[in-house]
């Protein structure tokens, strides 16, 4: 009687007709996903160099016998007969080829968004020596492609069914898996698509499993079951977490109500205090949280217990500890409580719940739930944060602010949330980290918000997720947190996807490369990532074995994009400011020059499609100001020339080497400032030992800008205006990162340009909530 063994994952090929079968797996063996695919000692994700390629070439070149060893990792090299062997003719090598081409790319097969990658190293990687299509194992079993092989596993592990190289243990939590598993022989829930590491729920037997043929659309969308541009009236809930000014948020909103879904931010939560006055004051209709997101969470939980206590649901759970408030209390003492001073008989009667909180906001190291309280008899000024423990003969006031917050949803419970977006922060994988855990990167107390993000999706279970991130995620200790997220939602059994974009291929002068991760519910449609409209200049370097999940056209693809998007075609319209300007608003003083910048002009009505004034009032421009400049850093801009490439090395006394790095002139005799510092600093000498012309560089309309940061000062990075002495301004900035000019920004300057350079890209955000409402439009029906 076989033993009872599971499968948490299934091939895309689950349509074939297949053959039950068992084999005993040797430690570390493999069976690869095309099959029975002679793919070298290592998993078909592995790659060989091109000596290797040459070195195998050799030994195709030998004359096959029609039995050939199966190689198994860890094997010895030796004369005994392997246990796994291929048998029958080899799979012509052009037939082979064109039925499993991913084998044989090229190393930049996939030229992203048709931008020329400067690389000499261009071989070949062979995946793959040779194919055959059967192979014989423990030497009796006969497999033909495309079988599955059920495996008994090693002392102590899971049996599973294999037919490629993801087993359930590699990317699930097997054992909060089972409490959801039936009982029965062999369970199989999910179709695993190489494309973007897609995990997809099985369709029905009567239905194709490759019925989502592609991870990705185009700016010709299908028909789907919503009518594009057509308003629904059913509201859609978003959580933006991690929620900085809102940009992420506000480019999904766009997004998906030009797709028919009427996404609405509800709740927003973020540590910075300035950017949650950025995203109020754009966006009032949402509740905004200015708090840590594990404390939030734990607001959660409490929130929930609240509910209960007061009947507004029932609980699930009889063992759930609840509040408890005195019903029997006199009149005179019910809402009051006693203020600390032992000497001071005055009694404060409570007036009204303000708040609720979850954390220490007294400062006094008293960690838990508290309510603000407004005092009867006093103003605003005189409010505080009071535990609840000590509120608990106030039961009606208390009962008043939870039904009124209950009713107005001031806090989403499980269930309420549509969708939870955001960009947990990852401190830990970032290369100015001298100090990371390569070895456990989730032990770095700088990673731990990506394990707070995944358990507030746990625990609101929201119908869709995504996730942004930088690339470093799939880069940093071969992807580990990149592998976990991706873990993570499939043991909460959602549907996933990860795919890489850049912000330039889609309308914006910067590249900016993000990772981005989608799930979605069982029953619901994953959404896709919509492909790129615009030519732009890569930079930097993609992981090779996750270049797959670049969103881009397939090499070959014919497809016109638009001409990339340069720095003048974003602000060549701004009015001229200086290193002093002081104000936040100022009208427009030319017309827009470009499409892109006719666009940005937009107010919120007319981008959402709703406007009804025949002749709508131009609203001003805000944030047109730069971080000002001391006045030797003023001085030092000024004595920048305007043009193209000019940095710190056009300065006086400073020489150039042939092998590109600076050194002083001995011929020249150093020049000093009103302050009595040098006109060049040492920083800019030495930075990056001497080879970098980044120091007080300006930028060049022509040009595009590598990624918008944080920070405005010039002392390391191209920042400043081409024709004006100063930095970008916080408004150019923001245009590059693609925000309408009606988003206005609060706070100090430089917490300004902190909230635009840790911003979404708007048009990636727009992009993916277009799609995010084409998938989404089974809710709005």
């Amino acid at each position: 009687m076989p033993s009872k063994r599971r499968s948490t994952r299934s091939s895309q090929n689950e349509t074939s007709s297949k053959k039950s079968k068992s084999l005993t797996a040797e430690p570390e063996t493999r069976v690869d996903g095309e099959g029975t695919e002679a793919s070298v000692e290592n998993s078909a994700s592995d790659s060989v160099s091109s000596r290797e390629v040459q070195r195998n070439q050799k030994r195709a070149s030998k004359t096959v016998d029609s039995v050939r060893k199966l190689p198994v990792r860890g094997e010895k090299d030796d004369d005994d007969e392997s246990e796994a062997r291929f048998i029958g003719d080899l799979v012509p090598d052009e037939e082979a080829r064109r039925r499993w081409p991913k084998r044989y790319e090229e190393k930049k097969k996939r030229r992203t968004y048709q931008a020329k990658i400067k690389d000499d190293d261009d071989e070949e990687i062979v995946q793959a020596r040779c194919h055959y299509t059967r192979a014989e194992v423990d030497g009796r079993v006969i497999y033909d492609l495309y079988d599955d092989a059920h495996v008994k596993a090693e002392d102590g592990e899971e049996n599973y069914i294999s037919q490629w190289y993801y087993r359930a243990s590699d990317t699930i939590d097997l054992e909060a898996k089972k409490s959801t598993i039936p009982t029965c022989d062999y369970y199989c829930d999910m179709q695993y698509l190489l494309p973007y590491s897609t995990f997809i729920s099985l369709l029905p037997e009567n239905k194709r499993a490759s019925s989502e043929t592609s991870s990705t659309i185009s700016s010709d969308i299908e028909a789907n079951e919503c009518e594009v541009g057509e308003h629904q009236n059913i509201e859609v809930t978003l959580l933006d977490l991690y929620s900085g000014c809102g940009a992420m948020s506000t480019g999904l909103c766009l997004g998906a109500n030009l797709s028919g879904l009427n996404l609405v931010t509800r709740w927003a939560v973020d540590l910075n205090k300035y950017a949650c006055e950025s995203l109020k004051s754009n966006h009032p209709e949402t509740e905004v949280r200015n708090e840590a997101a594990e404390d939030f969470l734990s607001l959660l939980k409490e929130w929930k217990k609240l509910c209960i206590c007061f009947s507004l649901i029932k609980s699930k759970d009889p063992q759930e500890q609840l509040y408890y408030f005195d019903d029997e209390v006199q009149e005179e003492d019910n809402d009051s409580i006693k203020d600390d001073g032992e000497d001071d008989p005055e009694v404060f009667e409570v007036e009204k719940i303000l708040a609720i909180c979850y954390g220490d906001p007294k400062e006094k190291g008293e960690r838990g739930l508290h309510l603000k309280v407004r005092w009867k008899n006093y103003g605003p000024d005189e409010d505080t944060w009071e535990p609840i423990e000590g509120l608990s003969n106030c039961r009606e006031r208390i009962k008043d602010f939870i039904v009124h917050g209950y009713k107005s949803k001031i806090l989403p419970l499980p269930g309420d949330v549509d969708v939870i977006c955001g960009g947990p922060p990852c401190q830990g994988v970032s290369g100015f980290n001298r100090f990371r855990n390569k070895d456990n990167p989730l032990a770095d107390e700088k990673n731990k918000q990506l394990v707070v993000f995944m358990d507030i999706v746990e625990y609101l279970k929201p119908r869709f997720v995504l996730m942004e991130n930088v690339v470093d995620i799939v880069k940093f200790a071969k992807g580990y947190l990149g592998r976990y997220a991706l873990g993570r939602l499939i043991q909460m059994n959602y549907q996933v996807r990860m795919g890489m974009m850049a912000a330039g291929a889609y309308g914006l002068p910067q590249f900016r490369m993000r990772v981005f991760l989608w799930g979605a519910q069982p029953t619901e449609k994953l959404p896709q990532y919509a492909l790129p409209t615009h030519d732009v200049v890569l930079r930097g370097v993609i992981p090779t074995e996750f270049e797959r999940n670049t969103v881009a056209y397939d090499e070959g693809q014919e497809v016109e994009l638009e001409k990339k998007l340069l720095l003048k075609d974003a602000i060549s319209d701004l009015p001229a400011v200086g290193n002093y300007e002081s104000g936040d608003e100022m009208p427009y003083d030319r017309d827009p020059e470009t499409e892109f910048q006719r666009f940005i002009r937009l107010r919120k009505d007319e981008m959402l499609g709703s406007s009804s004034k025949l002749n709508p009032k131009e609203h001003l421009l805000y944030d047109h100001r730069p971080l000002e400049l001391n006045q030797d850093d003023y001085e030092r801009v000024c004595r920048i020339p305007k043009k193209k490439g000019a940095n710190f090395r056009d300065l006086p006394g400073v020489r150039v080497r042939p092998d590109n790095k600076v050194e002083w002139d001995p011929d020249v005799e150093r020049i000093y400032l009103k302050s009595g510092k040098p006109l060049v600093p040492n920083y800019a000498m030495s930075f990056i030992d001497g080879s970098s012309s980044k120091p007080f560089a300006r930028l060049w309309w022509d040009e595009t800008v590598p990624t918008v940061v944080t920070r405005a000062e010039p002392h390391n990075q191209a920042i400043l205006h081409p024709e004006q002495d100063r930095v970008l301004s916080i408004r150019e900035n923001a245009r590059l990162q693609g925000f309408p000019d009606y988003y206005k920004l609060c706070g100090p300057i430089k917490e300004r340009y902190i909230q635009v350079g840790n911003a979404v890209a708007v048009p990636v955000s727009r992009a993916l909530g277009y799609a995010l409402g084409l998938a989404g439009s089974r809710i709005c029906n």
